[in-house]
C-alpha cells in the first residue's frame, strides 16, 4: 500500500481528468505514471500500481464513472504492456507518441465548441466554458488560455432588469412610438444624441447628461407647443420620467426591451448588434455586452414559481419544499408542479436518513447519506451524520527496520464509500490509541528514527471527521551499524577502520568463530597471505535493563597478500600478421599479476612505485591483452606510453615503460593511371602529420631503384591525392607508410601497398598522297617499344560527326597482325562531301588519335 502514491496519482492525474468531464488524459505516460526511462520491469511494476489505486480509487462515487472509464480502456490497451512486460517497448512508445496528436485533436475540437459558442460577439459564459471543456475532455484552464489566444471573452453576462422600474412603461413605450421616438433618451434629449450612448455602468453620450434638469428642458419644450395628442403622449413619456425611478435604469431597461422583442422575433446575433448600433444609437462597447446579456438571460420568473425554480437550481431543495408548505394560494400550476417535486426528493430523502441511521454497516449507510444529499444537499443532521460514520479499520500495518530508518506498509482498509486516508503516528512508551496519541508521520517512511529505543506504529483509516481503530505494528528497535566499513589487507596484516554510531557502546570483530580485539574506530591483525579472511563487524548495544544486544553486522572479505614486484624490462614490436597489434614481452614478476596501461603522457609515477590501483587507471586506459605464444598482443589504438603494471589486492606496482608512436598504415588505398602520371589516394592516418610514399617502375627483373617521396597532410590535401611520374608502358608498385618520430629517430610503420599494370600505347597517323588519278591513305604507327596488333580496322564515316565506336561507321579496310612499328596504304575513299577517318583496334592495344585535322577531310 503507498499512501503518498494514490495521493499524488490523485492530485495529478484523477482530479484534472474528473474536471475535464472524466475524460481520462491521452497521454499514456501521465495516465500510468510512467518511469524516465522506460524499462520492462518498471513499466510492468507501475502498470500494477496504477490500476490498485485506481480500484482503491472507486470506491469513491466522485471517481467511480472515471475509473469504470479508465478500466475500459485498458483492457485495448493491455497487449501494449503485455509486450512491454516482455520485452518490447516498441508498440508502447508508438503508442506514446500518437497520444500527443490525440490530445491536440481534443483540444482542437474544444477549440472550435468554444469558437462555435462564442459566435460573432467573440464572448462565452464561464459555465459554458467549463461545460465545453468537460464535454471535449480538456480542464477549463486549458479552455481558458485558448479562448484567450483566440481573443474571446469570457465573462459573466450583465444583469438586465427584469421588470420594468416604472409600473406603467407599456404605455410609455407606446407614446415614444406614437411620437416616433427610438427610445427615452432622444425624448430628452429632442432627438438623436450628438454621438452613441452608453446605457451599462449608467448613462453617458457626448455632450449631453440624463439628469432631472435634462428632464424639466424637455418638460419645457413640450409645454410650449399648442395642445394635440402629441402633447398628450409626451405628457405620459415625461410622467414616467418625473416618477423618481432612475432615469438611466429607465433608458436601459427600454433598450433591452427592445432587443428583447427583436431577438423573439428570431433576430439573429448580427441583426440585433446592427440594431443596437445603426437603430438605438447604443455604444459599440455597450452593444456587444448588451446583446451578449440579452442572448444568454437566465433570470427566473417572479412569483412563486420562480423562487421555487432558483432554489431547486441552486440545490436548496428542503428550502423549497418548505417554501412549497407555506400555505398560498392560487398556485400556479408550474409552481404547483415545481413543489411537487421537491416534496417528493425530500420524502426519498428523509427515508434514505431514516435507513441510514437504523444502519449497522457504516459503509452501507455512507452510501445512503450520499444518495440522500445527492436528492437534496440541504436535508439537515444528513451531512453531519456522514462525516461522523468512521471507516474500517486497516486489517493490519508492518513497520520494518531499513537501515537507520523505519518502513511502514498496510493493508487498505476493507471500506470503499467514500475517500479513506491514513493518518501515521509514533510512540516511544506504548501501542497509540488514537490518531492523536502519539507522533504524527508524515509518509510511510520515518527517517528521523531514535535510535535503540522500542517504538510502537499505529495507522488510522479516516474518513470524513471519524476515524477508525488504529492498526499497530512494534515494538520495533533501530540499531544502526557500524558506517563506512573499510578493510585494508596488507602484507600477512589486515586493517580495519569504520565510523562507530554514538548510541553504541562499542563494536565487536568476529573472524570466523574467534573474536578479533577492536575498538571504537579500528583494528589491526597479523594473517597469513594468501589465504581469504572474513570478517563480521558489528555494533553493541545497551537495552533498557542494561544487557548487551549485538546487531546482526557487516560482513567484508579481504586477502592479504605479499606486495606485487614491478616489471623491470618491456620488449615491444609490432605483430607481422596484424599491422595494428603490438607483441609485449617481458619477466613474469614473482608477486603481482601484471597488466598494460596506456598514457597520453609520459608516467607520473616513478619505477617501482607503490601506488593504488585507481590511481593508475584514473590516469591511464586500460589495453586489453591476448596471449600469443611467449608474449602479450595488445592494440593501442592510439600513441602514448605503454606501461606495465603489477596489482595485487588493490596495490600496483610500477613497471618499465615504452614510448609508442601510433603510426597505422593508411585504408583505401587506389591508383590509377592518368597519361604519363599516376594518381594515387587514400584515406590519411589519423593523428599522423607525414607519410612516405615508394614506387618502383619497370617488371621485377628489369626495374630500377625504387623512388622515395615524403608528403604532408597540407601538400596532400592542397595536391587532391599524389601525381607520380611514371611510363604509360610500364608496371609500377607503390608503398606507403605513415611516418614519424620516436626518440629523435624518424621511424615508419606498416605500408600498404598497390600495383598499377603496364598499358601499351600505340600512336597512328594518317597522311594522304599520290597523284590526283590515284590518291592514297598511309597510316604510320608507331610505339615506345615493338608490338603485334592483332587486329586494326580503318573506319569511315560521312558527314562532320566524329566516329567514336567501329559501328559509328563503315570499315574501308581490315588489317590482322600488323607489326609496329610500320606503314600501312589504301585508296583514298571517293566520297562527295566531307568525312572522318578514324583506326580501332580490338584487343588490350590503346590507340592514340593523330591531331583532330589530320581525321577530318573537308571538300
Amino acid at each position: 500500500m503507498s499512501t503518498a502514491f494514490d495521493e499524488e496519482y490523485r492530485r495529478d492525474v484523477l482530479e484534472p481528468a474528473r474536471a475535464a468531464g472524466d475524460a481520462p488524459p491521452e497521454d499514456l505516460r501521465a495516465r500510468y505514471a510512467l518511469p524516465e526511462p522506460l524499462d520492462p520491469a518498471g513499466v510492468a511494476a507501475r502498470v500494477k500500481q496504477v490500476r490498485q489505486c485506481w480500484r482503491r480509487a472507486r470506491g469513491q462515487l466522485k471517481y467511480r464513472r472515471l475509473v469504470d472509464r479508465l478500466e475500459a480502456e485498458h483492457r485495448e490497451l493491455a497487449p501494449l504492456f503485455l509486450a512491454a512486460e516482455r520485452g518490447d517497448l516498441r508498440p508502447l512508445a508508438e503508442r506514446l507518441r500518437g497520444g500527443q496528436e490525440r490530445s491536440q485533436r481534443r483540444r482542437a475540437e474544444a477549440r472550435a465548441r468554444l469558437a462555435d459558442a462564442a459566435g460573432g460577439l467573440r464572448m462565452a459564459t464561464p459555465a459554458e466554458l467549463e461545460g465545453i471543456a468537460r464535454t471535449a475532455g480538456v480542464t477549463a484552464a486549458e479552455l481558458a488560455a485558448l479562448a484567450e489566444a483566440d481573443r474571446i471573452e469570457v465573462r459573466e453576462p450583465d444583469a438586465l432588469p427584469a421588470a420594468a422600474p416604472y409600473a406603467a412603461f407599456r404605455s410609455v413605450r407606446a407614446s415614444l412610438d406614437v411620437l416616433g421616438m427610438r427610445h427615452l433618451a432622444d425624448f430628452v434629449f429632442a432627438g438623436r444624441p450628438p454621438g452613441p450612448m452608453r446605457v451599462l455602468d449608467g448613462f453617458a453620450a457626448p455632450g449631453v447628461v440624463l439628469d432631472a434638469a435634462a428632464v424639466e428642458a424637455a418638460g419645457e419644450r413640450w409645454a410650449r407647443r399648442s395642445r394635440d395628442t402629441s402633447t398628450t403622449h409626451a405628457g405620459t413619456v415625461l410622467a414616467a420620467l418625473r416618477s423618481g425611478a432612475d432615469l438611466a435604469g429607465l433608458v436601459r431597461y427600454d433598450v433591452a426591451e427592445r432587443l428583447r422583442e427583436r431577438l423573439r422575433q428570431r433576430a439573429s446575433e448580427r441583426a440585433l448588434m446592427r440594431h443596437a448600433v445603426e437603430d438605438l444609437g447604443v455604444d459599440a462597447g455597450d452593444a456587444r455586452r448588451l446583446v451578449f446579456a440579452v442572448l444568454r438571460e437566465t433570470a427566473p420568473g417572479g412569483g412563486l414559481e420562480g423562487r421555487l425554480r432558483a432554489l431547486l437550481d441552486g440545490g436548496e431543495v428542503h428550502a423549497a419544499a418548505e417554501l412549497a408548505d407555506a400555505g398560498h394560494e392560487d398556485v400556479p400550476e408550474e409552481a404547483a408542479v415545481l413543489a411537487a417535486e421537491a416534496r417528493q426528493r425530500v420524502a426519498t430523502a428523509v427515508r434514505l436518513r431514516e435507513q441510514a441511521a437504523a444502519e449497522p454497516d457504516p459503509d452501507r449507510a455512507w452510501l445512503l447519506l450520499a444518495d440522500a444529499l445527492r436528492l437534496v444537499g440541504d436535508l439537515p443532521g444528513a451531512a453531519e451524520h456522514q462525516r461522523r460514520l468512521a471507516p474500517r479499520p486497516v486489517p493490519a500495518l508492518r513497520a520494518d527496520v531499513d537501515g537507520a530508518s523505519v518502513r511502514l506498509s498496510w493493508e487498505p482498509s476493507p471500506s470503499t464509500a467514500g475517500e479513506v486516508r491514513y493518518l501515521l503516528v509514533r510512540r516511544r512508551d506504548r501501542p497509540p490509541r488514537g490518531a492523536a496519541d502519539g507522533e504524527p508521520l508524515a509518509g510511510p517512511r520515518d527517517d528521523r528514527v531514535p535510535v535503540n529505543v522500542p517504538l510502537y506504529y499505529a495507522a488510522v483509516a479516516v474518513r470524513g471527521e471519524a476515524a477508525a481503530a488504529p492498526a499497530v505494528a512494534g515494538p520495533v528497535v533501530v540499531r544502526p551499524e557500524p558506517r563506512e566499513v573499510e578493510l585494508v589487507p596488507g602484507d600477512g596484516v589486515v586493517t580495519g577502520r569504520w565510523r562507530c554510531p554514538p548510541e553504541a557502546a562499542r563494536v565487536q570483530v568476529v573472524r570466523g568463530d574467534r573474536r578479533v580485539e577492536a575498538d571504537r574506530d579500528g583494528f589491526r591483525e597479523d594473517v597469513p597471505n594468501g589465504v581469504t579472511q572474513h570478517y563480521r563487524v558489528c555494533a553493541v548495544y545497551l537495552d533498557g535493563s542494561g544487557r548487551e544486544v549485538v546487531t546482526p553486522g557487516v560482513r567484508v572479505s579481504v586477502t592479504p597478500s605479499a606486495p606485487p614486484e614491478p616489471v623491470y624490462e618491456l620488449a615491444v614490436a609490432p605483430d607481422p600478421g596484424d599491422p595494428g597489434r603490438l607483441l609485449v614481452r617481458f619477466a613474469p614478476p614473482a608477486h603481482g599479476t601484471v597488466e598494460l596501461v596506456l598514457t597520453a603522457a609520459e608516467p607520473p609515477w616513478p619505477r617501482s612505485a607503490l601506488v593504488p590501483i585507481e590511481e593508475v587507471w584514473r590516469e591511464s586506459r586500460r589495453l586489453a591483452a591476448t596471449p600469443s605464444g611467449t608474449a602479450l598482443a595488445v592494440r593501442p589504438g592510439a600513441g602514448g606510453w605503454l606501461l606495465a603494471v603489477s596489482v595485487a589486492e588493490g596495490t600496483a606496482a610500477i613497471g618499465a615503460c615504452h614510448r609508442h608512436v601510433n603510426l597505422p598504415p593508411p585504408r583505401r588505398l587506389v591508383a590509377e593511371r592518368r597519361g604519363a602520371h599516376v594518381h594515387v589516394g587514400f584515406d590519411w592516418p589519423a593523428d599522423v602529420t607525414e607519410v612516405e610514399v615508394t614506387w618502383r617502375a619497370g617488371s621485377r627483373h628489369d626495374a630500377g631503384a625504387a623512388e622515395r617521396v615524403v608528403v604532408t597532410r597540407a601538400g596532400y590535401d592542397t595536391g587532391g591525392g599524389l601525381r607520380l611520374p611514371v611510363p604509360e608502358d610500364e608496371p609500377v608498385e607503390i608503398a606507403v607508410a605513415a611516418a614519424g618520430f620516436a626518440g629523435g629517430d624518424r621511424v615508419t610503420g606498416p605500408a600498404a601497398t598497390t600495383e598499377v599494370a603496364a598499358r601499351t600505347v600505340v600512336h597512328y597517323d594518317v597522311t594522304r598522297g599520290g597523284p590526283p588519278w590515284r590518291r592514297s591513305l598511309t597510316i604510320r604507327l608507331t610505339s615506345g617499344r615493338p608490338v603485334r596488333v592483332a587486329r586494326l580496322d580503318l573506319v569511315v564515316r560521312a558527314g562532320r560527326v566524329m566516329p567514336h565506336r567501329r559501328g559509328d561507321g563503315e570499315t574501308l579496310h581490315s588489317w590482322e597482325q600488323v607489326p609496329v612499328p610500320g606503314e600501312l596504304s589504301v585508296a583514298l575513299p571517293s566520297l562527295a562531301g566531307p568525312y572522318w577517318l578514324r583506326c580501332f583496334a580490338d584487343d588490350d592495344v590503346e590507340l592514340s588519335d593523330p591531331p583532330v585535322r589530320r581525321l577530318q577531310v573537308t571538300r
